[in-house]
């Protein structure tokens, strides 16, 4: 059984299929925001990284090559939304899931989030149990 057990560990590398959810890139430019989701995030077990605008979480998409981001759309410079579309049309970021997690709570901002490559919409205030769920289903 044990030997089953490595057999599938050792799967999770060769595709997003059955990618596990260990790292996430939390995307905000409020502090406080941050802190929350960081906060509940560890405490849930994973590793969280974090990222205060658009332009950066582009880089640390590539560079820290998160298993999922939590991105914010109201941001100063480069928006959710901008970031969103960069990072889910990149080769090399382009399989990284990503929630938009955000104040703006009109059909036609989900709908537009998710046209630029989101693959979840989650409104603030983040209820723990409401993000956890969406980020198990990734897992």
């Amino acid at each position: 059984m044990a030997a089953g057990q490595q057999h599938v560990r050792g799967g999770c590398s060769d595709g997003q299929q059955t990618m596990t959810i260990k790292r996430i890139l939390i995307v905000d430019d409020s502090p406080t925001e941050r802190h929350v989701l960081n906060d509940m995030l560890t405490k849930a077990g994973y590793e969280v990284v974090a990222s205060e605008h658009g332009e950066d979480a582009i880089l640390k998409a590539k560079t820290v090559k998160p298993d999922l981001i939590l991105m914010d759309v109201v941001m100063p410079g480069l928006n959710g939304f901008q970031a969103t579309r960069a990072i889910s049309r990149d080769p090399s970021t382009r399989t990284v899931p990503i929630i938009l997690c955000t104040s703006k709570s009109q059909e036609t901002d989900k709908i537009w989030g998710l046209r630029q490559g989101a693959r979840d919409y989650i409104v603030k205030p983040v209820k723990r149990d409401e993000l956890l769920a969406k980020i198990t289903a990734f897992g």
